[in-house]
């Protein structure tokens, strides 16, 4: 069999990567879905989409729909004559979308799916401590990241292993894991395996500011999890005498015959290390960043803030 003609839909840079490996696999790509333009910066100018910055250095045809729902962009939609839809990091899709290519629409999860269905299965994964996680190529049902499994491939997560640096470990694999699929649907020889049912699997919701303040009473592996786990963006914070700062990056202390103080102490250690106590131990701050202020190492923070005796809450 010829390899099927796809419809490319993704937004963000996380999407190039498997656009670019489709493309250099030989693929053919009818065309790309992405969000419109949008504004961006301080003039407010339009910005366009990673993906459809990527797709006219290819010279694909683009459709940026406001509403997938619309008659006319679903009617310009079934004349692309798409085999097989490929979604990586876009939005809901309704049925009359998903179900319109006669091989279905395969979707890339940053998961080991059924663990961390949801918006945020990288940062979440790191944040809950796992050790390894994976991608997940599947076919889109009516619930959300519950269709029945392709293929997948794991992938450790090294302890010091922040959130950006996973995303970019996984999208390469996951790029080339979505080719790997797309070759073995074209032959007719991989058979999709429904997800295991159950409630007991970690969940990955979309993460909003107030869930990244930081807890310094729970135990200091935890708080470190939870700094790498959404470092560098959105970054964990916590208010200093009032002050928000945001923590982009720390490490674990492994020294830890200092007693830890009262959870959120901040101390300065052999005069630039910066440390803040957890419940049973200390977290190294090595970047913070007050509010109104550009990112610092620790020591610029120690000589500018002097936060000795001072606390994070």
């Amino acid at each position: 069999m010829n390899p099927p003609r796809i419809v490319f839909m993704g937004t963000p840079a996380f999407a190039v990567g498997t656009l670019e490996a489709l493309l250099d696999a030989g693929m053919s790509i009818a065309g790309v879905i992405t969000a419109p333009d949008k504004p961006a910066g301080r003039g407010k100018q339009l910005q366009q989409s990673a993906v459809k910055q990527c797709a006219l250095r290819h010279r694909l045809p683009v459709l940026q729909p406001v509403n997938l729902k619309d008659p006319v962009f679903l009617e310009e939609l079934r004349q692309l004559n798409a085999d097989l839809f490929v979604v990586v990091a876009f939005r809901m899709l309704p049925e009359s979308v998903w179900a319109m290519p006669p091989l279905g629409t395969l979707n890339l999860h940053a998961s080991l799916l059924p663990a961390y269905r949801g918006a945020a299965p990288i940062n979440w994964a790191i944040i809950e401590g796992e050790s390894e996680t994976g991608v997940t190529t599947f076919l889109i049902e009516k619930e959300i990241d519950t269709g029945k499994i392709l293929l997948q491939s794991r992938v450790p997560i090294p302890a010091e292993m922040n959130a950006g640096q996973l995303h970019d470990l996984l999208c390469e694999v996951g790029a080339g894991l979505v080719v790997r699929t797309v070759q073995e649907l074209a032959t007719g020889i991989l058979q999709a395996v429904p997800q295991p049912s159950g409630e007991n699997f970690p969940r990955a919701p979309k993460i909003f500011p107030a869930d990244c303040q930081l807890n310094w009473a729970q135990p200091a592996h935890r708080v470190y999890d939870k700094l790498r786990g959404l470092a560098p963006y959105p970054a964990a914070w916590n208010h200093l005498d009032g002050l928000l700062v945001k923590l982009p990056e720390a490490s674990p202390v492994l020294d830890l015959q200092t007693p830890p103080a009262a959870p959120g102490t901040l101390a300065v250690r052999h005069k630039r290390e910066l440390w803040c106590a957890a419940a049973d131990g200390w977290v190294q701050l090595m970047a913070l960043k007050p509010e109104g202020k550009a990112m610092m190492p620790a020591q610029a923070f120690i000589n500018g803030y002097a936060p000795n005796a001072k606390q994070l809450t």
